[in-house]
């Protein structure tokens, strides 16, 4: 039985993973040390390891035998990279690298790495597409792009097949509403539940290439078993479509209350998936109205 692990299983994507891979009959290891990530979330078919993926020595031996690796664990949030930009760099730049090392020295089939579209920063044209020369305006965007660089490194020094998706604002059920640093979704339902205005940074007219949770569980599979890729590149997984905070607001209904535009915040994100079509099969299928439909059904039912 093939065997894979994930970084970061205990989070909203992560978890999402780990679900789809035991529905196919899989073996799944999770390490995550539940600094963001809820114990509920963790499928009680998978083997949980409570672990910082900053201490090398004590997650090295989980990755013996391993198959497979999706490393999602990160701090993945701009606002708080801003305020501890020594902090967030420990987790997601060196904890990188130790996931990398283990994975290399356990001669792991393929990594595949979450990397994220705030690599791009503010760039004068969309879609936006891998080619373009990466300019992150935040410590976290600046973070992944790192975490990219020592991918492909890890590829031509060592020979370790390593593949980053740029994840463009992913939502769906299990998504964070709790966190003070909340993605735009989760903190719009929270805020709808408690009676309160749904607080927007900005004019609201900045645009996301938002992509459904299931689109991206399946992003990831094809990423790891393409035989295209062969270690090093880099692949956008998010939607052609772009929609702006104002009309996710719209959908979500209720007050809304404007705020100062936040430091680090992109204006305009849309995806270029030329090379995820090509390459990996893959587009997404869940419409944004769908997916914010079924996300604010998921999001009612817990609140029960």
């Amino acid at each position: 039985m093939e065997k894979y692990l994930i970084t970061g299983g205990a989070g909203f994507i992560g978890s999402n993973l780990a679900d789809k891979l035991i529905e196919e009959g899989k073996e799944v290891l999770i390490i995550d040390n539940l600094s963001s990530g809820k114990k509920e979330n963790i499928n009680k078919k998978t083997s949980f390891f409570n672990l910082d993926i900053c201490d090398f020595e004590k997650i090295l031996p989980v990755f013996r035998d391993v198959d497979y690796v999706f490393h999602l664990a990160a701090i993945p949030r701009v606002p708080v990279s801003i305020l501890d930009p020594i902090g967030t760099s420990k987790t997601n730049i060196l904890g990188t690298i130790n996931v990398f090392k283990a994975a290399s020295d356990n001669n792991v089939k393929r990594v595949v790495f979450a990397s994220s579209s705030s690599v791009y920063g503010n760039q004068s044209r969309l879609p936006l597409r891998e080619d373009m020369i990466p300019d992150p305006i935040s410590p976290y965007g600046l973070q992944k792009l790192a975490g990219e660089k020592f991918a492909w490194l890890f590829f031509k020094l060592y020979g370790t097949s390593i593949v980053s998706l740029r994840y463009f604002n992913v939502y769906g059920p299990r998504i964070n509403p709790d966190s003070e640093y909340s993605s735009v979704l989760g903190k719009f339902l929270k805020q709808k539940a408690k009676g309160e205005p749904l607080t927007v940074f900005g004019s609201g007219e900045q645009t996301r290439g938002f992509c459904y949770i299931s689109d991206i569980v399946q992003a990831n599979l094809k990423a790891m078993k393409s035989s295209e890729l062969k270690g090093g590149e880099v692949i956008n997984a998010g939607s052609e479509d772009s929609n702006s905070v104002n009309f996710l607001a719209e959908l979500v209904g209720g007050e809304v209350k404007y705020l100062e535009k936040r430091e680090g915040d992109i204006e305009h994100s849309k995806a270029d998936i030329s090379q995820a079509k090509e390459l990996l099969g893959w587009h997404p299928e869940v419409s944004f109205e769908e997916g914010v439909k079924r996300t604010v059904e998921w999001f009612s039912q817990r609140s029960q």
